[in-house]
């Protein structure tokens, strides 16, 4: 599985961080960070990861095709 980010659109709220910490972190400045871009999620993450792409308040984030 791979997310495509919104970079434009993510407005640093961090839920994907407290959902998926293994995939999503925010930096000091408050930043997101995703562990795997251009990559793909290890499949015992993928469950974490869809929940964190539900709980973005701004759709910032979804799962790539």
């Amino acid at each position: 599985m791979r997310i495509d980010v919104d970079w434009d659109r993510c407005e640093g709220h961090g839920i994907c961080a407290d959902q998926a910490p293994k995939v999503f972190s925010l930096d000091d400045e408050g930043e997101l960070r995703y562990a795997f871009e251009g990559g793909d999620i290890p499949d015992d993450l993928a469950s974490t990861a869809r929940s964190a792409i539900g709980a973005c308040p701004v759709a910032a984030l979804r799962e790539s095709k």
